[in-house]
Order: C-alpha cells, then structure tokens, then sequence
C-alpha cells in the first residue's frame, strides 16, 4: 500500500484546462464518492482550490492508483485521458507526504505564504471525514499536514506582507488603476476568498465597496463587514455602471459576465476605465471581455506573474519553511514506522512467550517437586532470560524506524523469527 499524491496546479496546467478539472463544493460529495469506489483506492482526500486540483490516496497499487485518479479527472473535465496525463504530477510515500506538508505551509501556492491554503487543506480533511472516505493513515497525514502548515507561520515570517490570493488581487487593481484609495469596487461572490477581498479593500481604502452573491444573507453580511452595501444579482448592471474596480469570485460552473453583457455598458460609463480581477478558477468572466476598449480584465496568469515580480524578498523565508517541512516529514515517518514496527516487536515477544511456556510444560513433571516459592523463582527467571534476550533488539529496531536500516532490521526480524 502506498500514499500518493496525483493532481495539477497553476504552473503544471493551463489555465483554461486547470478551471475544467477544479471540483466546485457543491460536487465534492459525489467526487469522493466516486474516488473511494475506484478499484485501486481505499482512503481518499480531495483538495479542489483556484490554484489546483489534487487528490490524495491510500492505493493498493501505485500505477492502478494513478489511472483511477486520471480517469476520473478526465471524466469530471470532460477531456480524454491523455490530455490530463501530460498535466498530472504524481508523488507516492514520502514524496507525496513531502508535497502535502509543502502545500499546507504555503510553499506551492501561486501566492508563497498564502494563509488560505492551510484553511483549505483543513477543510478538505473534514469533508472526507463527513464523507467516510478518510481512515487512519490519511487522517493522521493530514493532521500532521495541518501541524506542519501552522509552524510554519508561527516561526517564519513567510505569511508577511501579501499572503493571499484576495491579498494579491487587490494589490494587482490597486498597481492598474494608480490606487483603489477613493474607489468604488463591486465583489462578486461572498466565499472565503471575497471576505479576504473585502478585508483587503478596507485596509486600501476603496471609499464604496459593494456586494452581490447569489444568496443574499451571505452578501448582507459580508457587505456588513465592511461597511458597505448588498446589492441583488438582478441589480448588477446598475452597480457595473458606477464602479471603477470589479472582483469575481465566485465557485460557479459557468460564466457569470459575458463579454457581450460587458459591452452593452460601456457607452453608459462615460469612457470611464474599468478593471476586472477575476480570481474564481473556473473564471467567472468571459476572455473576449480584455477585447473591450476601456476594460482591463486580469485573471489567475496576471496574478500569478504580480506575484512572481515580489518574490525575491521572501527566499529567505522560504529555505526556513523548507527546512521546517523536511523536518516534519522525517518525523512524521518515523511516528509512522514506529507504529508500523509495534506488531512486529509484539509478535515478536508473543513468540519468545510461546517459547518460555512451552518448554516450561516439557519440564513439569520434573518441576512438580518444587514449592509455590521455587516455581515463582523459576518463573520469574524464565521471564527475565527472555527479557534480557529481547531488550537489545526491541531498543534497536524502535531507534532505526522510520529510516532504511529499521525496514533491513525489521525484514530481518520477521525472517529469521518467522513472524
């Protein structure tokens, strides 16, 4: 059996493939269905974002594993086998467990640091819990993964400054339009990613930011936040009139804006420039908008090369959180390895036990002359050869789990004791 990790991300896939393949929420419950039926597959943990599409698995079999998950992908974007396979990446045991505990503490997002992820790898978690999909081996990986993320946040400074996709989106408008101080903005969406939106507005000092979500509760509330204003969905085109920055956030299937909805305003804005950032992965705006004289539209790709210019500052932050990673890799495997080799050192012991009686029995008739106080002697003699015998390698092999030596230790064990 061996965990993998097999999926894409923003630097593995285009875009446009990357948005077929992401699992919106509504659909994750049926996803891990799918996946915990597959042939090869026995646990399963889906982590579904704007930035990639990965899922994490106990599989029987490494290459059954991997065509399962292809499959599946292929089947959810609607694309043969072959196009996702020249997108996929695939990691198994330690390297999967390495790549896991580098996406919770930031070091594979487009945005180096973000906070969102390790919310994401959180929730993800839960929702296999509530789905069953999840055992003991990736339940405890992913509790080791959220660790890992929250150390290195605690300890670094790689979290400082923008730390987020809504972080960067904001901060890319704020660059296109010479400052959002003053601005009218309109979000789109009221999930995690527009609150980290609306917060980022507020400390950029947008002078309206308004609100729009297809249920309406949800965007009161977070227009609330920020001392700004709900607006209905059917309201929309009035609101684009006004604004200068729009933000699309939403986790819908199917585009929200079309470039023809788009034109039809702009005689009416007065020639005023428009910005749209849209950060929803499958986009929520139609391409053919960037057409539009007077529109500027900024996507994922935008964002992701924004970030890139302000990379440099962080690198040292970044050999820190690698550093940490690696750490908890090493001791994640030898908690792992540790547990593995319990059984063995039992059955071990269980062994020397069957031993101790056995010939215990053969020597009865000759014991039988001894009192209660010499047969406890002898038994607790028995018992301590035994003990003696066993400490040394027990010691050892719980010193080398986790590395090459204890499965060589181990391996020998069972073979020369036939365990």
């Amino acid at each position: 059996m061996s965990i993998v990790a097999i999926g894409c991300n923003h630097r593995s896939t285009p875009l446009a493939k990357l948005e077929r393949m992401t699992i919106a929420s509504d659909d994750m419950s049926k996803a891990l269905s799918g996946l915990g039926e597959a042939d090869h597959l026995s646990e399963v943990v889906v982590i579904s974002t704007c930035n990639r599409i990965e899922v994490y698995a106990f599989a029987e079999r490494f290459h059954g594993g991997y065509q399962d998950v292809r499959e599946f992908l292929a089947r959810h974007a609607g694309l043969a086998p072959e196009e996702v396979a020249d997108h996929l990446y695939a990691h198994h045991d330690a390297e999967a467990v390495r790549h896991l505990f580098s996406v919770a503490a930031g070091l594979d997002s487009a945005v180096v640091g973000e906070h969102e992820i390790l919310g994401q790898v959180r929730d993800s978690w839960e929702m296999a819990r509530t789905e069953g999909t999840i055992g003991s081996m990736l339940g405890g990986l992913f509790r080791h993964a959220v660790e890992t993320g929250k150390r290195a946040r605690t300890e670094t400074s790689i979290a400082r400054g923008i730390a987020s996709v809504s972080q960067a989106a904001v901060a890319l408008a704020d660059d296109r339009t010479g400052g959002i101080s003053g601005r009218t903005v309109l979000v789109i969406g009221a999930g995690e990613m527009a609150e980290g939106t609306v917060k980022s507005l507020a400390k950029a000092g947008a002078a309206e930011v308004m609100v729009a979500n297809r249920t309406w509760e949800r965007a009161v509330s977070l227009a609330a936040a920020c001392d700004g204003r709900a607006v209905p969905l059917d309201q929309l085109s009035e609101a684009l009139l006004r604004v200068d920055v729009l933000v699309t956030t939403t986790g819908a299937q199917d585009l929200i804006l079309e470039a023809a909805d788009i034109n039809s305003l702009a005689d009416q804005r007065d020639e005023r420039g428009l910005v749209i950032v849209d950060v929803a992965v499958p986009r929520d705006v139609d391409p053919a908008a960037r057409q539009i004289p007077g529109v500027t539209l900024l996507d994922m790709d935008d964002i992701g090369a924004f970030i890139d210019k302000g990379l440099e500052g962080r690198n040292n932050e970044v050999e820190s959180v690698r550093a940490i990673v690696d750490a908890e890799v090493d001791r994640y495997q030898a908690m792992v390895s540790a547990r593995e080799v319990a059984p063995l050192i039992s059955d071990l012991r269980l062994s020397a036990e069957h031993v101790r009686t056995a010939e215990l029995d053969r020597f009865s008739a000759k014991l039988a002359a001894l009192g209660p106080a010499e047969r406890e002697a002898v038994e607790a003699l028995t018992k301590g050869i035994v003990n003696k015998l066993l400490h040394e390698p027990t010691v050892r092999l719980k010193g080398a789990a986790g590395r090459a030596r204890g499965e060589r230790l181990a391996e020998s064990l069972r073979d020369l004791f036939d365990l």
